[in-house]
């Protein structure tokens, strides 16, 4: 049987087995015997395995809670339209903020007093994208104005062509083009496929 089938207890109901619920088939008892001591054994190894891989990751997890009054800093996602070719100098994430936390909404959602250019924006986020800011009066923080959209993205555009180079493939060769984008420095220009920035920035070829 499938593994969803041993640990839950009922068939899994797929396009590729859809059986119904209540079909059953007369059986012996050896074979139903035999049959639930394997489940019990595919049971307790699945859990053994669960066990171990939470194991895994809660190294790597750390107990996180707000108060209200506290100062974080929202997570936001840079989004470009376009598939950048080389992926070795990948974006770091980056926060906009800090926001008070007003209200906590249950043991990991926080209810934040956003400005009015976010009033689109659902003011109740999940505890996995705030950041902690300690609040220092000597500490300016001067963020460049962004228009973020409704589920948290905006979007980078690119400001100017650096450099030009040709990837060699086996059948084929690819223009690529350097692009310096927006909120960013040079060291993190990413190289994309020149026709692509052709047809959706032209401008930046004239």
């Amino acid at each position: 049987m499938a593994p969803y089938e041993a640990l839950y207890g009922q068939k899994c109901r797929t396009p590729l087995c859809w059986n119904d619920i209540d079909e059953t088939r007369i059986i012996g008892p050896d074979l139903i015997q035999e049959t639930t001591d394997k489940i019990r054994i595919i049971r307790e190894k699945m859990r053994t395995a669960q066990s171990r891989q939470k194991s895994y990751a809660d190294l790597k997890r750390r107990p996180l809670e707000f108060q209200e009054g506290d100062s974080v800093f929202l997570k936001v996602s840079p989004t470009k339209g376009v598939v950048r070719f080389g992926k070795q100098r990948k974006l770091s994430p980056r926060y906009i903020g800090p926001f008070e936390i007003i209200e906590r909404v249950g043991d990991v959602a926080y209810r934040l007093l956003l400005p009015i250019e976010l009033s689109k924006i659902h003011d109740v986020f999940h505890i996995s994208v705030l950041k902690k800011y300690i609040s220092d009066p000597s500490h300016v923080i001067t963020i460049p104005p962004l228009q973020v959209r409704e589920d948290l993205s905006y979007e980078e555009l690119p400001i100017q062509i650096l450099d030009y180079k040709e990837k060699v493939l086996r059948n084929k060769t690819i223009s690529l083009v350097k692009v310096l984008w927006s909120r960013h420095e040079e060291t993190e220009a990413t190289w994309e496929v020149e026709q692509e920035m052709k047809d959706k920035y032209p401008h930046l070829f004239q």
